[in-house]
């Protein structure tokens, strides 16, 4: 087996060895000290105190992966460029803190669209307000995130032409991105067999293997980011035609209250109008018969 063979051996008996240890350990921690704890049950009540706890641990979690991907920035800067030997303990770090986030994304995701279905439509505006709230904060915390992944992308990508060059120093760029797209292993093979800078090579060659498991990560981690992010839009999307759904309804019920108040006043003039034309006829009627009476008692007295 050649050494190259071993190596990427190597590499994928640590990979399994990391996923069995995640999943023999669900509280798996990371290097920075930090557990991966569940996040608490949402409480069971749907009154405002119960809500305000539930829009508060949100917000906490919120600001815990904005931690998180402040300390995968800072790691992955320190992984890039440290010299002190420490890089196995930096990915395995990166790993953790990779893995603890997207279980708080989806975490957050969730808690987010379950508070949207509890909150009735009548309810107060201000706890409208609050999801919305919360819906802003953590579509900052994902666009935070993503330009965080996007960064270790461009350094990684870097990272990659600089040990091309060190092997190959008249690499072209079209040469470093098909590396990068293929991972074809030649050049180094190549290297490892030819050239008298064996050592150098070897040590190029186990670098450019680290920045292609950076890039696969970080490219799981983007898509599954856009995703949520158009899960979060598509969700504010719906609430928003809920609600001008809702505000219509209430400008229709205003508008047809004040047509039934139009109405009814008009009724009531009308009603109003029909009692005095009575009366201006009953009017009449008397006068007409007191006429009558006049005239009747007349004629028959002249008579006599």
């Amino acid at each position: 087996m050649s050494t190259i063979d071993r190596l990427a051996a190597a590499r994928r008996q640590k990979e399994q060895d990391i996923e069995l240890s995640r999943l023999n350990n669900p509280s798996y921690a990371s290097q920075g000290g930090s557990t991966l704890r569940s996040p608490p049950p949402p409480p069971s009540g749907t009154g405002p105190s119960s809500f305000l706890t539930e829009v508060s641990s949100v917000e906490q979690d919120i600001q815990r992966l904005h931690s998180n991907v402040s300390a995968i920035s800072t790691t992955r800067i320190h992984y890039l460029t440290s010299v002190d030997g420490n890089g196995e303990e930096d990915n395995e770090k990166l790993e953790n803190l990779t893995y603890e986030s997207r279980q708080l994304t989806q975490s957050i995701k969730r808690r987010i669209e379950q508070l949207e279905r509890q909150a009735p439509l009548q309810d107060s505006q201000i706890r409208r307000n609050q999801i919305g709230l919360l819906r802003k904060h953590f579509l900052e915390a994902i666009q935070n995130y993503q330009q965080v992944e996007h960064e270790g992308d461009m350094r990684s990508r870097q990272q990659i032409s600089k040990q091309l060059h060190i092997v190959k120093p008249d690499t072209t760029p079209e040469e470093v991105q098909a590396f990068i797209d293929g991972g074809h292993q030649q050049v180094f093979a190549e290297a490892l067999t030819t050239s008298t800078r064996y050592g150098e090579s070897r040590l190029a060659y186990k670098e450019v293997q680290d920045r292609q498991q950076d890039l696969r990560r970080m490219e799981k981690t983007l898509a599954e980011l856009a995703q949520l992010f158009n899960d979060m839009a598509i969700l504010v999307e719906q609430q928003d035609t809920v609600v001008e759904a809702v505000e219509q309804t209430a400008v229709d019920i205003e508008s047809n209250t004040k047509g039934a108040l139009e109405n009814t006043k008009l009724a009531v003039i009308s009603a109003r109008n029909y009692r005095k034309g009575r009366w201006i006829c009953f009017g009449i009627f008397v006068a007409i018969c007191c006429i009558l009476a006049i005239v009747l008692g007349i004629v028959f007295g002249t008579r006599k």
